[in-house]
């Protein structure tokens, strides 16, 4: 589904991501984790291209994604994307912001958006919450709003970049529970996140980068019992451990 080969990326002299290669199979969860500044948002964010890249080759379903003669609205449109931020509109409701995709890129009818929102927010468990302005909604609300406008277009894939990271930590259970449901209906995805529960849990592979590199790749197994790179040993030595000093629950 995903194909990265060599992949550069730089910010001017910050070389962001470096020689970058791996895959992403249909129907598979990926996760992405590492420290801050890894590369990890950079890399997820290249595959729709709000990042370009400067080296290498990015293939979505063996088509060249940054090709020159790629339509970008294209490429985007058969794309989900999840963000840290929710980035709905604020003026529109729930069931307007899931509407606006498809009316406006894929030309569906009003009535048929109406009933394709209506259907994707029950799904998301805001059957309750239609008509809702997102003032109104909780963080975690309007985060599975937007998990529904993702799922609008149909996407063969869903990317999330850091989709908790945001919220309190009481909403963060019920926007991975929607991921969840997702990652057993079969959808491809590929999710950067610090939530190491979700990452054991429901990945298929993960990941692991520091410094703008996949350090490791590993299934959740082999990864959070016997991580083989030192960095990859320290992360998890890190979050998984209580800190020196500090209390145990």
């Amino acid at each position: 589904m995903i194909e990265f080969v060599a992949v550069e990326k730089w910010y001017g002299d910050y070389h962001a991501l470096q020689v970058v290669s791996g895959r992403v199979e249909a129907g598979e969860v990926v996760v992405v984790c590492g420290p801050s500044g890894s590369g990890k948002s950079t890399l997820i964010r290249t595959i729709n291209r709000l990042e370009p890249i400067q080296g290498g080759t990015i293939r979505i379903q063996g088509h060249d994604i940054h090709a020159p003669q790629q339509d970008i609205n294209e490429l985007r449109a058969g794309i989900g994307f999840v963000f840290q931020q929710f980035n709905l509109f604020p003026h529109l409701s729930a069931r307007e912001n899931v509407m606006l995709s498809p009316m406006k890129v894929a030309g569906m009818s009003r009535k048929d958006a109406a009933e394709l929102a209506d259907a994707l927010l029950t799904k998301v468990g805001l059957a309750h919450k239609i008509d809702a302005m997102p003032t109104n909604l909780s963080g975690g609300q309007q985060q599975r709003v937007a998990i529904a406008r993702a799922l609008a277009q149909r996407p063969p894939l869903i990317l999330f970049d850091e989709p908790t990271s945001a919220l309190d930590p009481e909403m963060v259970g019920e926007v991975l529970a929607v991921m969840k449901q997702l990652a057993g209906e079969g959808m491809t995805m590929m999710v950067v996140t610090h939530e190491m529960g979700f990452a054991r849990e429901v990945a298929d592979r993960i990941w692991f980068m520091d410094a703008g590199q996949i350090l490791e790749e590993a299934v959740p197994e082999a990864f959070f019992t016997a991580p083989r790179h030192p960095r990859a040993q320290k992360f998890l030595a890190d979050i998984l451990q209580p800190r020196s000093g500090a209390p145990v629950a």
